[in-house]
């Protein structure tokens, strides 16, 4: 049984809410503020977190900052009833795997929940087969996360370590944005689509001290992870 940690101030909302996920089994942990939720994911284990973003004592966005200080590779989604570009984009620089604007219906959030889930369980069958990868100046480690060249070790989350994997697989190809999508996040929707270009910015920054890697972008059509002999 998977365990989600929920935390939302709406008493009515949440309550139909958690009734509804432990119907398909999930165990669910609900806190009704962002100072609750955080003394509790101190002292419990979860697989996966939904927060809301608005909520008192300690807003969603604060609360998964220091969530990620705990489990870094921890997946988590955000629910708020605002559609502003900004708190997509805030969710979107903390790493957020969802976003879901309410209303919504509850057979929604669990599909998402259960791709989400579904991934990364995939990724550590995946990493588990594979020990290091030299790429130009560096060592992926797969077994611990981590990209090493002479001057540093980057540790790397869940995600990053999936997409520079996939890179590594298409190296000096022309690989399709939706293509990339599909096989890390699941879907090729806007939301997801920013993601992977934060997550892009962030790789690209991983493998500056050495030239002959770049990620290059075809406008609309795709990038290309190019390593020169």
């Amino acid at each position: 049984m998977k365990k989600i940690l929920l935390a939302e101030d709406d008493f009515d909302f949440a309550s139909v809410l958690k009734q509804y996920l432990e119907l398909y089994e999930y165990e669910v942990t609900w806190a009704q503020n962002g100072e609750e939720a955080l003394v509790i994911f101190q002292s419990e284990t979860f697989d996966i977190c939904v927060f809301d973003v608005m909520m008192p004592k300690m807003d969603g966005f604060t609360l998964a900052e220091k969530i990620i200080k705990i489990n870094p590779e921890i997946p988590f989604i955000f629910l708020t009833a605002r559609k502003l570009k900004e708190d997509k984009i805030i969710g979107l620089k903390l790493g957020a795997d969802d976003y879901i604007a309410k209303p919504f219906e509850a057979e929604e959030l669990v599909l998402r929940l259960n791709n989400i889930l579904k991934r990364s369980q995939q990724k550590q069958t995946l990493f588990s087969k594979i020990d290091e990868l030299p790429i130009g100046s560096y060592v992926f480690d797969t077994k611990r996360l981590s990209l090493k060249n002479s001057i540093k070790i980057q540790q790397l989350t869940e995600k990053e370590a999936a997409l520079i994997h996939f890179f590594y697989i298409y190296k000096n190809q022309m690989i399709k944005r939706e293509q990339i999508l599909k096989a890390i996040w699941g879907n090729d929707d806007f939301f997801s689509g920013r993601s992977m270009d934060v997550y892009i910015s962030k790789i690209r920054k991983y493998f500056k001290d050495d030239s002959r890697i770049s990620i290059e972008s075809v406008r609309n059509i795709g990038l290309e992870f190019k390593i020169e002999n």
